[in-house]
């Protein structure tokens, strides 16, 4: 009977994991369409002002208004509709947040930017439009709360969707029309014109499929009736996690945008802008394919873990559910992640030259892009741990990982600092990420362990490729010959392909082998998971 009821849940998730991706491919693609145009018409340091700086400003007011509150209300289940009324209004909560983090936060950087980028044309009025820009984002997020609770991913696919395409259309008219004037002074304002044309767009969408008067019609369902009870307008126990998660994302947020801190002091607008062009090449399979499951899978964990007996204990089904999705997740993800490091460190010198203009050639982008190889398997991973982490964690869990969040921020700074003193350049922030994941990653799997052991019942969870590693590590020390247990051959030196040597030790095939069955077993688990409905 659990299962039978559960079956929509998964069906929802599995079909937000699809939605979100075909959003995040076409966006991408297109806009990676226009992007080639954008990278042409501006310069490389109006793109890394744009790309760089401004964006830091445009994430610092979103992400600090609303990601607490979006993981807090995931946890919302279907109760009374009195409980439901008072904790639907928490999604009000980043409207009232971003107007003023909106104003102090371009305020504050207009007051200390560098002269370098004052001296940039329209400095003031692009800062003021992309402040705009994130005050009208905000005014989506009690229509984007409301559709995520009722599991109707359709509409923010389509909402974002369309936004997306209206912003790039919109900046790459103005640089076009900027272009062909010959002044080039409309740069900064072209970005923050389609920043503002995004937001807009948006709220728009929003507003057709929910209705000109989804503001009342909120009221109506949501805000106490007018009898005295102020006290009645929030659910305390919803409230406190919002704000314990909200001061957490403040540490989150400086390790996810510190390479963009960092940046901004030790390099000039001309690097800035041959990073940003490298990180939006190397972002595309982090956008497309991470970002989807990593918010699918902290909507699926958080409704599923959720599901508790008479108890009040978590029900059995649900954790083994939970862990064989997490295992199996993690489980693809080890694998494509060879596979992709394996050909990317191949071929990338063979991209380059096609992928950016000669402009960025001169400057950061190349190594940037590829130290991206090395840290895009780490991303991997540490979305789906940091997913199941934050859908599962209590208050105290929460204030326990901020205050290693702490610590992974000094291993980060120092890290990125000490690269930099030994001339790596802007490659320095993308391998001191990798470092600062690689520990996060080490903390999450603690949580995560730990967590199913405590479990009642316990679950095991045991990553099947760290048994094969230790194997395949015994068994390169154990052979007579150990050059000859891999060999890289090359093809007039553009092509090189790592293979087994035939004559290796035997052990090595069955080890291999036996990495293919549980690699079978992983997507046979996600298959049972997320089982895909067969039309008659």
């Amino acid at each position: 009977m659990a299962s039978t009821t559960e079956d929509p849940l998964l069906k929802s998730s599995l079909s937000s994991i699809s939605s979100l991706m075909a959003l995040q491919l076409f966006s991408r693609l297109f806009t990676f369409i226009l992007n080639q145009a954008l990278f042409r018409l501006a310069s490389p340091s109006a793109f890394g002002a744009a790309a760089i700086q401004f964006e830091l400003i445009l994430s610092t007011i979103l992400f600090l208004s609303r990601e607490g509150v979006r993981n807090a209300l995931l946890r919302v289940n279907k109760d009374s509709s009195d409980t439901m009324r008072k904790r639907m209004n928490l999604a009000f909560l980043p409207i009232v947040l971003g107007a003023p983090l909106a104003l102090g936060t371009s305020f504050l950087y207009a007051r200390f930017s560098s002269q370098e980028m004052k001296a940039q044309p329209h400095f003031y009025m692009a800062i003021s439009l992309y402040a705009l820009a994130a005050f009208t984002e905000l005014l989506s997020e009690p229509m984007h709360n409301t559709a995520m609770s009722r599991l109707l991913t359709g509409v923010r696919v389509r909402a974002e969707g369309f936004s997306i395409t209206i912003k790039s259309v919109v900046t790459f008219l103005v640089l076009l029309l900027d272009a062909r004037s010959g002044r080039g002074n409309l740069a900064l304002l072209a970005f923050a014109i389609g920043q503002l044309a995004y937001a807009t767009t948006l709220f728009l969408a929003y507003i057709s499929h929910f209705g000109t008067d989804m503001f009342s019609s909120l009221s109506q369902h949501y805000l106490p009736i007018d009898d005295g009870r102020r006290d009645d307008l929030l659910d305390g126990n919803l409230l406190k996690l919002a704000l314990t998660m909200m001061s957490q994302s403040v540490i989150k947020h400086f390790l996810t945008e510190g390479d963009k801190m960092v940046l901004s002091w030790y390099s000039p607008l001309r690097d800035q802008g041959g990073y940003a062009i490298a990180v939006n090449y190397g972002s595309l399979i982090a956008r497309i394919v991470f970002q989807p499951i990593e918010e699918t899978l902290r909507m699926f964990f958080s409704k599923t873990i959720s599901v508790t007996n008479d108890k009040g204990r978590i029900k059995a089904e649900a954790l083994k559910q939970s862990s064989v999705t997490l295992l199996s997740l993690l489980t693809i993800q080890t694998s494509f992640s060879l596979i992709f490091v394996i050909f990317a460190t191949a071929y990338l010198p063979i991209l380059l030259p096609i992928l950016l203009p000669p402009q960025y050639l001169a400057t950061s982008a190349p190594t940037v892009l590829a130290a991206w190889v090395w840290y895009i398997p780490v991303l991997a991973f540490n979305g789906g741990l940091e997913a199941f982490l934050s859908s599962v964690a209590t208050p105290a869990d929460l204030n326990k990982q901020s205050r290693w969040m702490i610590g992974f921020s000094v291993v980060y700074i120092s890290t990125a600092i000490f690269l930099y003193s030994l001339d790596i350049g802007d490659a320095s922030l993308v391998y001191a990420n990798v470092i600062n994941l690689s520990a996060r990653i080490i903390y999450c799997l603690a949580f995560v362990v730990q967590f199913f052991a405590k479990s009642s019942p316990p679950q095991s969870f045991r990553h099947p490729f760290l048994e094969i590693a230790g194997r395949l590590w015994a068994i390169c020390h154990s052979h007579p010959d150990k050059r000859k247990f891999l060999r890289s051959d090359s093809d007039s030196g553009k092509r090189r392909t790592i293979r087994f040597v035939q004559d290796t030790h035997p052990d090595t095939r069955r080890t291999w082998r036996h990495f293919n069955n549980r690699l079978y077993s992983g997507v046979v688990g996600l298959r049972r998971t997320f089982p895909i409905a067969t039309r008659t």
